[in-house]
């Protein structure tokens, strides 16, 4: 974030509280301006990028339309809370001729380039399975129990907050940090830490253009129904070439972070530490085993690169593109979970196969007036 914010000229939210604070960060470097409404901001001529961090359901809307006016923008992940969404985004991004980075910033740790360029150059031999590892939610640390419907405060503007979201009352458990436990803003932990690590996963396989052929999982949830997103989950993503993907949410799952396993061995990477156990010995110093021919995109930092991307005009690290597939991962897995129901998927034409009830998630209606226009 050091990277932008000497660039910050406006900030936006729907809760003043929240605006003012953000302002008064901002301006330890310089004077900013400041909305409530972020379609003002787009119609400034001086402003040349944008950054959403919002909640998940007003990702698309904010970058298609801030596209359409010309701007770049860095989009927090996960990119998009359907997968529809995500191909809008990426035809808005193109034909507009915008950069869109994907806040998946792990593809700018060292780390997690390192131990993907191990196992996109053999150091495994060949590769069998990939475990992954999702916390559980945090929802109840956070919010401590259920409380009641009521008004929301005089500094939020709900209704502007809810934006395509189904009109339901306020409730002060289902909004700022706390709505990505629920369906109508969110995927949970799994679309929220997936959105990383199965981005990882997809990064090694070298498949960003493409996704799993087969989803299958079971999920628990939370029994008093304080939030909707599973407390734990058991995921297989089964692909093209016969790797499996094997992803756990929650407590007693797999470690956390990415690990890969292959003839030869094991390579596990999580932020700030890569482990590597090769031919029954452990590797004192993974960094110092060759990758091999096949070199990965290098990244100085992520917000960095989205910067000198608008500048050189190249696709950045987690492109608009890589986001779209990488969250389309994460929904797949949420859709099996929700149906109950293994899941055939082809990526190609990023269409569910025989499940007209499943593929109907995949896409989700808007609250009259918002339209995703693309």
């Amino acid at each position: 974030m050091k990277a932008v914010r000497k660039n910050v000229v406006a900030v936006c939210d729907t809760d003043s509280v929240h605006l003012e604070a953000a302002a008064r960060e901002m301006e330890k470097g310089t004077k900013v301006a400041t909305a409530s409404d972020y379609r003002k901001l787009l119609d400034k001529k001086d402003i040349d990028a944008v950054l959403c961090s919002t909640p998940d359901h007003w990702h698309a809307l904010v970058t298609v339309d801030a596209c359409k006016a010309g701007k770049d923008v860095y989009c927090e992940k996960p990119l998009t809370l359907v997968v529809t969404e995500g191909r809008a985004m990426v035809k808005a991004a193109r034909d507009n001729k915008r950069i869109v980075q994907t806040g998946s910033q792990q593809r700018s740790g060292k780390e997690f380039r390192h131990a993907c360029e191990l196992v996109r150059n053999g150091a495994l031999g060949k590769l069998q399975e990939v475990k992954v590892g999702l916390p559980g939610p945090n929802w109840v640390s956070r919010a401590k129990k259920a409380v009641p419907d009521g008004s929301p405060p005089a500094t939020l503007d709900y209704d502007r907050w809810l934006g395509p979201a189904p009109e339901r009352p306020f409730n002060a458990n289902r909004v700022h940090y706390l709505f990505r436990f629920f369906w109508d803003y969110s995927g949970g932990q799994q679309t929220n830490f997936g959105a990383h690590d199965l981005d990882i996963a997809q990064w090694a396989l070298g498949l960003d253009d493409s996704g799993p052929t087969t989803i299958e999982g079971m999920a628990t949830f939370n029994k008093d129904k304080w939030f909707e997103t599973p407390e734990s989950a058991n995921q297989v993503f089964t692909y093209a070439n016969g790797v499996k993907v094997h992803c756990t949410l929650g407590a007693g799952g797999n470690p956390g972070g990415v690990t890969f396993v292959g003839e030869k061995g094991t390579i596990s990477v999580k932020r700030g530490a890569i482990a590597a156990m090769l031919n029954g010995e452990k590797v004192a110093d993974p960094y110092k085993l060759p990758t091999g021919e096949a070199k990965l995109y290098v990244s100085k930092g992520h917000h960095a690169d989205w910067l000198e991307c608008i500048k050189t005009r190249k696709l950045p690290i987690c492109d608009v593109e890589i986001g779209h597939r990488s969250a389309t991962v994460c929904h797949l897995g949420n859709i099996a979970i929700r149906t109950g129901r293994k899941i055939t998927w082809d990526p190609k034409s990023e269409t569910i196969v025989g499940d007209k009830e499943a593929a109907a998630l995949l896409t989700k209606e808007y609250r009259k007036p918002w339209i995703l226009l693309y």
